[in-house]
């Protein structure tokens, strides 16, 4: 029989063996640290789409979020 821990290492052999409901509770974890974190759903703009706009493209904020302004610090 072969080791699963040696062909795919541990933390690999760990997520084989969760059964399909614990792998979904696992990835929903991390989506939502992901979000938490400041990552975002949003589709990044594809250029060599037909239906690209680059005038109605905007960047998001620096942090990620709407609304939201960086205050310098120091001397002006």
């Amino acid at each position: 029989m072969i080791d699963l821990r040696s062909l795919v290492g541990d933390e690999w052999a760990e997520w084989y063996v969760l059964t399909p409901a614990q792998r979904l509770e696992e990835s929903s974890k991390l989506w939502q640290t992901y979000l938490e974190l400041g990552g975002s759903l949003d589709p990044e703009p594809d250029p060599q789409s037909p239906f690209y706009d680059p005038a109605e493209w905007r960047a998001l904020a620096a942090d990620g979020r709407p609304s939201v302004h960086l205050v310098r610090r120091g001397g002006v």
